[in-house]
């Protein structure tokens, strides 16, 4: 019983509960974390640029999640 708690899917190959809890709350925190980046307001070329690299980063990463 313990060992299917701890696999990422079940045998029929949907995802159980922790997985989708997983993802959820990952997608959750980098939405969070775009919002964030979004809402900044900065007059310096150089963090412009890096708010637009790590926005990059995270909509790629959102985009893996789904």
């Amino acid at each position: 019983m313990a060992e299917k708690q701890a696999e990422p899917e079940h045998a029929e190959g949907r995802p159980n509960a922790a997985a989708v809890a997983a993802r959820t709350r990952q997608r959750q925190e980098l939405e969070l974390q775009r919002e964030r980046i979004l809402d900044e307001r900065t007059s310096s070329p150089h963090r412009r640029a890096a708010l637009k690299a790590a926005l990059a980063d995270i909509e790629a990463r959102l985009g893996s999640i789904s």
